[in-house]
This record gives structure tokens, C-alpha cells and sequence, in this order.
């Protein structure tokens, strides 16, 4: 069983995240790293039922309330669970709970995991920038996930995550 959990908190401003969090996955998403990753693509209204994905992951919405927002796995092969965002207080969670059978046993450590926690990171990084109008620590990409970017062919715009940005 895989657990994988990403969160930040922002003191002071729990009433931002909320709004946020509702953007995810829209024409006016204000999270998703779109500069450096594929998008995440709803393919209908965001309620549950519909499905998304991005890249080569797909689920469909199983949950969606104004705090939360919990996606069932449908794709890759061998991947069944589900991520899930939510806002709780001043902090922004990301988990990612999942069973994984055949080539995920292998695909999950070697491929998916470092850039599934760059993306996450770099998506953190985009709320920070967000609510507080800067970032602390931008996320850097190990060589690692440069490599496996490289190797799927993920173009950045920039060559660079993009919460390069400091205030």
C-alpha cells in the first residue's frame, strides 16, 4: 500500500485556500503547474462522476465539496485508490493512497513517484505564491526527475519550474 502526502500551511490565510482549491482543474486553475507539467483536464462539469486526468493518469471525481476534492484512480494499469485535495485550516493537503499490483510495483518507486512529487511540490509552490505573494523555497528538481523529463519527452515552457518566482 502506497501513502503519499504532500501539505503546506499558510498562517493567516485559510480564507484564500478554499478559492483555490475550487480552481483546481478549471479554465482558471491557479494551482496545477501548468508551465511545467501536462494539464489537468476535466472532462465535464466538476462534479462526481466526471472524469479527468492528466498525462498518463486518469480517475474520475468521486468527491466534491468546497474543502475536498477525492479522484478515484482509473488509469495507469495496476494503480486502484485515489488522490485526493483538500483544505483544512491554513494548511493544503495532498494524499495519495493506492494499492498497486503488476508494473506499478515497479513504475510507482522508479517513474511516477519523483515526478509525481515534483509536480505536487511545484503545485504547493503555486499556493504559496498565491497567498502570500511569494515563494520561500521553490521547489528544485533533482537531476533525477530532470532525467526522467527528459526521457518522456515533459517540456517546461521555461526549462525551469516555474515558482522560480520570488517576491
Amino acid at each position: 500500500m502506497v501513502r503519499n502526502v504532500h501539505t503546506r500551511r499558510f498562517p493567516a490565510a485559510e480564507d484564500r485556500l478554499v478559492p483555490l482549491l475550487e480552481t483546481l482543474g478549471t479554465p482558471e486553475d491557479r494551482l496545477w503547474p501548468v508551465p511545467d507539467w501536462p494539464p489537468t483536464r476535466l472532462d465535464g462539469p466538476r462534479v462526481p462522476g466526471t472524469p479527468a486526468g492528466h498525462g498518463p493518469v486518469r480517475y474520475v471525481l468521486e468527491e466534491v465539496e468546497p474543502t475536498r476534492l477525492r479522484c478515484r484512480f482509473t488509469a495507469p494499469a495496476g494503480v486502484h485508490g485515489f488522490h485526493e485535495f483538500s483544505a483544512d485550516g491554513d494548511a493544503l493537503i495532498h494524499v495519495l493512497e493506492a494499492s498497486l499490483h503488476g508494473w506499478a510495483l515497479l513504475t510507482w518507486p522508479l517513474f511516477f513517484r519523483p515526478l509525481h512529487d515534483a509536480l505536487l511540490e511545484g503545485l504547493l509552490d503555486r499556493a504559496e505564491l498565491a497567498v502570500t505573494g511569494r515563494v520561500a523555497r521553490p521547489v528544485h528538481w533533482s537531476p533525477y526527475v530532470r532525467f526522467l523529463r527528459a526521457l518522456g519527452k515533459i517540456r517546461s515552457r521555461g526549462g525551469r519550474p516555474a515558482a522560480k518566482l520570488r517576491a
